[in-house]
């Protein structure tokens, strides 16, 4: 095999569509080291050659201000990499060509990737690709990466590298640090501008860099920037940022007009509604009820129904439990694998059917999302409220995902860009966000209760969720990251698309998540067998009696309720439905299992994403929180019950 090519550039230009065009379904998904950020690589087989194919996180600048794009100027860094596929915006070359200028001072041969270009004639934007390859000395490519137009070409030109030879002037200053870095670097790396401007503004952030180079040229480097610095009056940072961005702007102005856009109507109306206010407000309300009906209903209601009881209840577990109990014989192993705790009837049940029919909707209907183009929408429309809470309007992704499954939510807040952020839609997750197998048993649960009831507790968690989060942002040390959102036009997805999307994310969840269920479900049985989930309960009773005044019972709905969210508020449904709770009880009950922890699954994947000990302050946080929370509640719908002052 050949050495690897890389694909780059920013955020929502189609690039992985680009990669799984060209790569096929040789594609595995692991997290670069050290870091929560997953890459994607895979092999491209073209006229008996071979080459691996990377797909790097979406980028808006080589000079890293994130955990994304200091990934992804580390991966370019490889001394392997043969090729660098610059994939841009056709219809947006002011942003994209930023990347694409410090791509080529890396001194790796580029093939410019001009994808969308069919969008781009329907906005009535002309790009003049030989002017644009003349001055950039590169190769170009025009691609339509959903329709695969372009690929070919793009396939056979990977294995032609060809070195540009432009370069951006900067002022005497900025070209003396340049090459006085550059001979630190010997023999490490080449010539090599793009590295040495890294380092010559290197952010405190960035200092991962170092361990590549070596502490004493770091050092070494450090004070050459210091005594450069000295000599200019702004920051190097924006020196270097205003040549490359003017040297964008002459391009651009020689190589892109403008016309009159074609038609597609509706899209184009489509595409401003979604974003306004008012009408964009009520088009979200009708996408979250579309989705609870698809998701909440059909999904994680009919299929899991189907999977659940017919398949598993009626075929494959008694047919497994024939199995066992014919051929081990240790009463111990056989309660391991089919026991109430066991790794087949619980954790493989839990993983096969009920959350897989769950997330294959969820994937299904995020893809049709994605693919529209409405996600970047729905991002600005929400950034103003999630500002005020420390996030911005990429949260507002996790949080739906959350609606799906918390499990996988977690795993999806690696969007945000800072650690700050990542904890903060971690800790929101796990207390006021329910999943869709148990906010439908939620709903069933509040059929009984006066819309005053429900309206209330609606109102509670979202009051929660913004106090909670706004204390949070002001608690949590570090920075909120700046939000710079792409919007592309509206259009319409492609199933195959959608569906080659699904099954790679199907893919991540059976290596991700399942190995976490299996393994909660052994520690519970560990537990269980050293009596100590019996020790557990007998803590818990006395706080569900006297402070929440809850029945004794209800100590085992929030145990089952930390095993599986909706095992314990389905607990809670059957003591309602044989008339053990009262109105109020039942509100009081159902806002502590709410809020209170998330299952043992997205607990394990917080401790892989976060690490065990925020993860341990999440739990204890939300754990006396719901208590709390559930006491002031009883306590008030109590007083307002006796006094006749609401009717429940």
């Amino acid at each position: 095999m050949e050495n690897k090519v890389i694909l780059v550039g920013n955020p929502n230009v189609g690039k992985s569509v680009i990669f799984n065009s060209l790569t096929g379904s040789y594609v595995t998904v692991s997290n670069y080291p050290g870091t929560t950020v997953d890459i994607s690589d895979g092999i491209l087989s073209y006229a008996d050659r071979k080459i691996q194919v990377i797909d790097t996180p979406g980028v808006n600048s080589l000079i890293p201000h994130s955990e994304d794009e200091e990934v992804t100027a580390n991966i370019i860094l490889d001394k392997e990499i043969q090729t660098i596929v610059n994939v841009v915006d056709a219809k947006n070359l002011n942003r994209s060509l930023l990347v694409t200028l410090q791509l080529i001072e890396t001194g790796l041969p580029i093939i410019l990737d001009l994808n969308m270009f069919d969008e781009a004639k329907q906005q009535g934007i002309s790009v003049d690709t030989a002017k644009l390859s003349q001055l950039l000395q590169v190769t170009i490519v025009k691609t339509v990466a959903i329709t695969k137009e372009g690929i070919p070409k793009l396939k056979d030109l990977i294995f032609k590298p060809v070195k540009s030879g432009f370069s951006i002037k900067y002022n005497p200053i900025i070209e003396s640090a340049i090459t006085e870095i550059n001979k630190e670097l010997l023999p490490l790396y080449t010539y090599n501008r793009a590295l040495a401007l890294r380092l010559l503004v290197n952010r405190e952030d960035d200092d991962k860099i170092c361990q590549l180079i070596g502490i004493d040229k770091c050092n070494k480097i450090n004070q050459i920037r210091e005594m450069y610095q000295k000599k200019i009056s702004k920051s190097l940072e924006m020196v270097i940022l205003e040549e490359q961005l003017l040297q964008v702007k002459k391009i651009v102005a020689q190589v892109v007009t403008v016309s009159k856009p074609l038609g597609k109507v509706v899209q184009q109306f489509l595409g401003k509604v979604t974003m306004l206010p008012v009408p964009g407000t009520i088009i979200l309300a009708g996408v979250l009820f579309l989705m609870y009906k698809f998701i909440g209903e059909f999904a994680a209601g009919t299929v899991v129904n189907y999977f659940e009881k017919t398949v598993f209840g009626e075929h494959f577990n008694p047919w497994i439990t024939k199995m066992i109990t014919t051929y081990i014989p240790s009463i111990l192993a056989q309660e391991f694998f089919i026991g109430k705790f066991g790794v087949i009837t619980m954790a493989v049940t839990y993983a096969a059917a009920i959350i897989f029919p769950i997330v294959t909707a969820f994937f299904i209907f995020f893809g049709l999302l994605e693919d529209s183009g409405y996600l970047p929408r729905l991002s600005a429309l929400s950034n103003r409220i999630f500002r005020k809470i420390g996030l911005n309007g990429r949260a507002i992704l996790p949080m739906i995902l959350g609606l799906g499954c918390g499990t996988m939510a977690v795993l999806t807040s690696r969007i945000m860009d800072t650690k700050k952020e990542r904890v903060i839609i971690t800790l929101l997750l796990a207390l006021c966000i329910p999943c869709s197998a148990q906010l439908g048993v939620i709903l069933g649960l509040l059929g009984g209760i006066s819309m005053v009831g429900w309206m209330g507790l609606i109102g509670l968690v979202l009051i929660i969720l913004v106090i909670v989060g706004y204390l949070a942002n002001k608690l949590i040390p570090g920075e909120r990251s700046s939000f710079i959102q792409e919007i592309p036009p509206f259009r319409i997805p492609k199933i195959e698309n959608i569906l080659i999307k699904t099954f790679a994310r199907l893919k991540w969840y059976i290596k991700e998540a399942v190995p976490l269920f299996i393994l909660g479900t052994v520690i519970l049985f560990v537990l269980d067998k050293a009596g100590l989930l019996g020790i557990v309960r007998r803590i818990i009773s006395p706080i569900t009696v006297k402070l929440l005044g809850l029945p004794e019972q209800v100590a085992d709905v929030f145990i089952m309720g930390f095993l599986r969210r909706d095992y314990g508020t389905a607990g809670l449904y059957v003591m309602s439905e044989n008339g053990l709770l009262t109105k109020v009880q039942l509100l009081v009950s159902i806002t502590v299992i709410l809020l209170f922890l998330p299952c043992i699954a997205q607990f394990f994947v917080t401790v892989k994403e976060r690490g065990i000990k925020i993860a341990l302050l999440i739990a204890v946080f939300i754990s006396i929180f719901a208590f709390s929370v559930g006491t002031i509640v009883n306590r008030v719908l109590t007083f307002l019950v006796v006094h006749n002052l609401i009717v429940l």
